[in-house]
């Protein structure tokens, strides 16, 4: 692969809200230009906790799409496609299930703070407990190199490194191996068969890490080679045998937490948001109407920015001069609080023009978006199923 394949995915919950877009969509936006990404709906994940209302992710899939088109992920660059469409992703789940210890699923920190939130619904349920297995199998099926996560998620991506692993282990040793790799490093060419021997002497010998990524490097530059050569030469590297299952780095997305316009998280479960695409009526009416600092109960009353959630607003659309007049003005009580909200009303204004505009023509030919799907989910399915191929011969299932 001449990119990195990036992988993430969203629980169809409907339209999304400004929190969504600066805490993932924004950092799919950027990632699309760097790296071959795949982003998909990820409907089976919401039937592990809404699997009694499935009308809400019917409903939601395709306003979630349009919303992530509007935020400008575009289909020529990124794949965008639906779990469900692909079978691929619950095979896998299925053959991983057979190996994965069952302490495993039930250490994650997740599993009991979701059932302590969730505690209105029966979650004691084989899906919600194999939820993270499915999470593994939706990553380990692309092969992804990263996965864009906060810092909750980076556990599910540990437990996703550690099955990995452990199929390699079980797995990874096909009949004439080594046969194979030797016949592989020659497509590498040149220099860099000597090369690679010499890393990979350093490396198994004297525990050279850096030999190691070198030797890696060396691998992933190759046009040559073929995906399952290359992990052939990735397991000769490092002794393991056939890398299969290809082991994902968690990529931290930097902490973006929008405030809600009641001053908590915003958060749809709390009625406080600003979607992506709100009316600017409606947006305005709802900035205007939020709470401030509880000190300021007349207009010559000096505030404190730091105690009204409006002022966490402006550090996200404001400029550092305009902060800086919020925090002389809110102090000295030289501002209103209308006066304040203002910059904040413009700002998410101009984010969400261009997110309107992009919108429209997916909201007046709804054929488009399912276009958009389709062609996403045949890129999604080259990759899916060329992973089971190597998956299925390497578990004994390739025979016919």
């Amino acid at each position: 692969m001449s990119k990195q394949r990036v992988l993430s995915g969203m629980r169809p919950t409907g339209r999304l809200h400004i929190g969504h877009y600066h805490g993932a969509l924004k950092n799919w936006v950027r990632l699309q230009e760097e790296k071959e990404c795949f982003f998909f709906v990820a409907d089976w994940h919401a039937l592990t906790t809404a699997y009694d209302d499935v009308q809400v992710i019917e409903n939601s899939v395709w306003d979630m799409v349009i919303d992530w088109l509007a935020a400008g992920v575009d289909p020529e660059k990124a794949s965008i496609f639906i779990q469900s469409r692909l079978p691929q992703h619950a095979e896998l789940h299925l053959l991983m299930s057979m190996m994965t210890p069952l302490g495993w699923l039930e250490r994650i920190p997740t599993y009991k703070d979701q059932q302590e939130k969730l505690s209105n619904k029966d979650l004691s349920t084989y899906g919600f407990l194999g939820y993270p297995l499915l999470m593994s199998a939706d990553i380990l099926l692309y092969r992804a190199a990263g996965v864009p996560v906060g810092e909750d998620q980076v556990p599910h991506v540990e437990f996703t490194r550690e099955l990995a692993r452990r199929f390699n282990h079980l797995y990874g040793r096909e009949p004439g191996f080594e046969d194979k790799a030797k016949a592989a490093l020659k497509k590498l060419g040149g220099k860099r068969d000597k090369l690679f021997m010499e890393l990979r002497q350093r490396f198994q010998q004297e525990g050279d890490r850096a030999a190691l990524e070198e030797g890696r490097a060396l691998i992933a530059q190759s046009q040559s080679l073929g995906t399952a050569d290359r992990e052939r030469l990735y397991g000769y590297l490092d002794g393991s045998g056939k890398q299969i299952l290809v082991e994902p780095e968690a990529w931290l997305t930097e902490a973006s937490r929008v405030v809600g316009l009641d001053g908590q998280k915003m958060s749809k479960s709390y009625g406080n948001t600003v979607m992506m695409r709100e009316e600017p009526e409606a947006l305005a009416k709802k900035i205007k109407t939020m709470p401030t600092d509880t000190n300021r109960v007349r207009r010559t009353d000096p505030g404190e920015p730091e105690r009204c959630p409006v002022w966490q607003l402006h550090q996200v659309y404001s400029t550092p001069e305009t902060r800086e007049w919020v925090q002389t003005g809110c102090r000295s009580a030289g501002i209103g609080c209308i006066e304040c909200k203002q910059p904040v009303i413009e700002g998410m204004m101009a984010e969400q023009a261009p997110m309107h505009e992009r919108a429209m023509r997916y909201i007046e030919n709804p054929k488009l978006v399912r276009e958009v799907v389709e062609h996403g989910c045949e890129r999604a399915r080259v990759v899916a199923e060329e992973t089971m191929a190597d998956v299925r011969a390497a578990m004994g299932l390739a025979y016919r």
